[in-house]
């Protein structure tokens, strides 16, 4: 009886460890990870920022590249596309600090507890962290341009890359941004649930949002300052008429749909 008993638990304890974890369960490790981004000091955010806004033009890089050696046709776009997850690969998986991904982490400890305190610790967070990544993207794309980083054939690349933001309306951007916020958002929830595959995950959400023609604001932003860099669009548009439309509707995503649903969904079941 006793080893039929012990049978018994050994294959519970099993089945427990082949089992995805709750959602509740994964909601408190995000919602952990938000806190500590949350308490982070501000020059750390800054500088990690800062880096984050550097290394995301490695997507820009890739994508140039691999433009200037397809030949023109209709698949080639969907290959061009495989270049996009290179920089959110180095700045997700290193831990950088990037707008959408770790700032809507830091919402959930906020909707849990919407104290004064935790409501300046999340603007604090948003703010440094924008300013330092929009401050990383403007410099990269200054020396990509100016100083010669890559050779003029895969900077001719990156400029037909970018060029398709110049057909893009504000409005445009505002809406295609959305569901950008929401996938990127995702990607914490997502390897918190799982245990291995880290790679694959940011690989295929990111992917998705390129070949959807999706709007990443760190990621477009890049775009946006090549093209006034390399002489073909104004400060004014790239600011008015990417980065802030951009910039809302990833908060619109981000925040306004995925972290206020992924809390929504365990909040009666929260203690």
């Amino acid at each position: 009886m006793s080893e039929r008993h012990d049978d018994q638990r050994d294959e519970e304890e099993e089945a427990e460890e082949r089992s995805a974890p709750a959602a509740r369960v994964v909601h408190a490790a995000v919602a952990e990870q938000g806190e500590d981004e949350l308490d982070r000091p501000a020059a750390s955010l800054f500088w990690s920022g800062f880096a984050a806004g550097i290394a995301i033009m490695a997507s820009l890089w890739v994508s140039g590249a691999l433009r200037h050696y397809l030949p023109e046709a209709r698949w080639a776009e969907a290959v061009v596309a495989l270049g996009y997850p290179a920089g959110f690969l180095i700045v997700i998986l290193g831990r950088l600090q990037l707008f959408t991904e770790h700032t809507a982490v830091a919402v959930l400890p906020v909707v849990r507890a919407p104290t004064r305190r935790n409501l300046l610790l999340l603007a604090r967070l948003w703010s440094v962290i924008f300013v330092a990544n929009m401050l990383g993207t403007l410099i990269a794309t200054a020396l990509a341009v100016h100083a010669h980083l890559q050779p003029a054939d895969t900077l001719a690349g990156m400029v037909t890359v970018s060029e398709k933001l110049l057909a893009r309306t504000p409005l445009d951007t505002l809406m295609q941004a959305i569901p950008a916020g929401f996938l990127i958002a995702s990607i914490a929830w997502i390897r918190s649930a799982v245990n291995s595959g880290d790679f694959w995950i940011v690989f295929a959400v990111t992917y998705t949002i390129s070949l959807g023609g999706f709007a990443h604001v760190v990621a477009g932003a890049s775009e946006a300052f090549l093209l006034m860099w390399a002489g073909q669009a104004s400060l004014g548009w790239a600011i008015g008429g990417f980065v802030l439309p951009a910039l809302l509707g990833n908060i619109l995503g981000g925040t306004g749909l995925f972290a206020l649903l992924a809390h929504a969904q365990v909040r009666n079941e929260l203690r």
